[in-house]
């Protein structure tokens, strides 16, 4: 998508945390990619330069045991998985400009050459380190691949990068009762040699960076800097691993880098992919040396500090004035009627799954209602059917059609002329006003949760306002009043195609040409919203934007069951 310059608004860098390709990503993954999606849409129309990056995380032990399990090498598996990807999040209509992998040429030439950098400024340091073996599988085990009981809160299946329930990054030798995650036997220690970051010597330029951040949250600032105050530790920037980008260290001949310490710098060799391929190599500096560019990472909660901690540290020991985080926009879990999502015990739904069973829209505008953005959501299939039938059907799809329908039949498809707008009139359309302040507000926050519920709310007070004046009976009765009722309401649903437009590209665009409005919605202006449609437009014959799914949540159930065993 073209870049479009802008004069007095800041350029936007939108970044969606990378998903780990090991398997077809499930509706959790999708959270932080539908967010960025909402919001890179929302400031595209808002008149910014926006540029929205992501890419798929292939490197890694997971990768190598899948790979094994299906009897393939990593690269065959990672070629077929990030082509599924990539088509899935088309079908999704998320508008990357940007989709790289980690074995994309631009970006393993990146990492080679910014740890190069670290190293040669003193920011890298190798030492010997005693790390889990598995004698039965005869390899070290990377963090993720070692679990065991929390040393700090007890959890019994935390992992050796990271903590799934109290957060905290951990050592995979100080976790008690360790097993090997592979096989389930209990590992040895061993020595081997690792480069490593020093942390401890960027600790305080990193602590006064999130100090002095106003733009984070006050969870994520006071979680990253609860997590400083401990004391950051020097971490291993090598594994012992054969599948991912080669260590440029002197002496690390057969080590590469760990996973999370290339996918984080990810977003900007994705950035440098996209201008070179366009023939600006060096694009990507607007984005990343430019003062006045924001860049905002759009996260899940388990990765906040390698975007608040890890990230800017990266960033400050490189050196070269490359932007920290504007922001880091964290969700909390969703879980599956009340599970976490998990592939081997089939609990939750995978991508390629639920647009088998329903069209994006549905799925976008469901998760977009349930977005954990204070704390977990729990999705089920009766929210579902309330949040589909009952706001997407009942509300929005309800009002659009008979706002059009009535115009269609009664005013043979042309927008009436208004007469005189009594008090109620008036009402309406500085409801809509109210909803659009409200909602154009709650994006530029990030709170998409509150910016749909005042979408809804625009058509819920159509519908009240519909619903009142009667206009199949004033037609006859009172033709004026009828008339002045479908101007109004037809300034709500033009209002309403462009409000929806960043939650749901395909039916926004589908009310846009049923309005008969010229190009595509996603290039209207945001603020052109409130500008009237003119009495006399001529729309084209109205269908229904939306059907209604099975109300029997076990019926949905029982669809998902009946695709799975197909």
């Amino acid at each position: 998508m073209a870049l479009r310059e802008s004069q007095d608004r800041p350029r936007y860098l939108i970044c969606a945390a990378w998903p780990y390709i090991n398997y077809v990503p499930h509706l959790g993954t999708l959270i932080p990619l539908l967010s960025a999606d909402v919001v890179a849409r929302f400031l595209r129309m808002r008149g910014h330069e926006v540029l929205f990056v992501s890419g798929s995380d292939e490197h890694g032990t997971p990768i190598e045991v899948e790979a094994v399990k299906q009897g393939v090498s990593p690269r065959e598996l990672t070629d077929k998985n990030h082509a599924l990807v990539v088509e899935l999040f088309r079908r999704w209509e998320l508008s990357l400009d940007s989709y790289i992998r980690t074995e994309h040429p631009v970006h393993k030439e990146f990492i080679r050459r910014f740890y190069e950098r670290l190293y040669e400024r003193g920011f890298v340091f190798a030492r010997d380190e005693e790390l889990p073996y598995c004698e039965r599988c005869s390899r070290f085990l990377p963090d993720r691949f070692v679990e065991g009981t929390c040393p700090y809160c007890g959890y019994e299946r935390a992992r050796g990068d990271q903590c799934e329930r109290c957060g905290r990054l951990l050592d995979p030798a100080k976790l008690i009762d360790p097993r090997c995650a592979i096989c389930g036997s209990r590992p040895v220690i061993r020595t081997t040699r690792h480069w490593f970051l020093d942390l401890p010597k960027l600790q305080e330029a990193v602590r006064a960076y999130v100090a002095s951040n106003e733009h984070f949250s006050e969870p994520v600032r006071a979680f990253s800097l609860s997590f400083i105050e401990e004391g950051l530790r020097p971490r291993s920037i090598t594994r012992d691993s054969k599948w991912g980008i080669e260590a440029p260290f002197p002496g690390a001949e057969g080590k590469t880098i760990y996973c999370w310490f290339e996918a984080v710098l990810g977003y900007i060799s994705a950035t440098m992919a996209y201008f070179r391929e366009r023939g600006e190599p060096e694009g990507w500096l607007r984005f990343w040396k430019d003062p006045s560019a924001r860049s905002v990472f759009f996260i899940g909660k388990d990765n906040i500090p390698f975007h608040t901690i890890l990230l800017p540290a990266l960033l400050l020991a490189h050196g070269e004035g490359l932007n920290l985080p504007w922001d880091v926009v964290s969700n909390e879990f969703l879980l599956w009627e009340g599970q976490k999502f998990s592939k081997s015990r089939r609990v939750g739904i995978w991508l390629d799954e639920a647009l088998e069973l329903f069209p994006a829209d549905y799925w976008r505008f469901v998760l977009v209602a349930l977005r954990p953005e204070t704390r977990d959501s729990n999705f089920t299939w009766e929210q579902f059917v309330e949040k589909v039938n009952g706001e997407l059907n009942d509300v929005i799809g309800n009002f659009v059609h008979r706002t059009l329908t009535f115009i269609w039949r009664y005013f043979k498809g042309r927008v009436p002329e208004p007469g005189c707008l009594w008090e109620r009139d008036e009402e309406a359309l500085s409801a809509l006003r109210r909803f659009f302040k409200e909602a154009t507000e709650e994006l530029e926050a990030f709170r998409l949760r509150e910016a749909l519920r005042a979408v809804v709310e625009v058509a819920r007070e159509g519908n009240r306002y519909l619903n009142e004046r009667e206009p199949w009976k004033a037609v006859k009765e009172r033709p004026e009043l009828a008339r002045t009722t479908l101007y109004v309401c037809a300034q709500l649903v033009k209002a309403l195609a462009i409000l929806l437009a960043p939650f749901l590209p395909s039916s926004a665009q589908a009310l846009w040409e049923l309005l008969n409005l010229p190009g595509s919605v996603h290039e209207a202006g945001w603020d052109s919203a409130l500008k009237p449609l003119e009495a006399g437009h001529a729309i084209k014959k109205p269908r229904p934007l939306f059907r209604k799914v099975p109300d029997d949540p076990e019926e949905l159930r029982e669809a998902l069951r009946e695709l799975r065993k197909g």
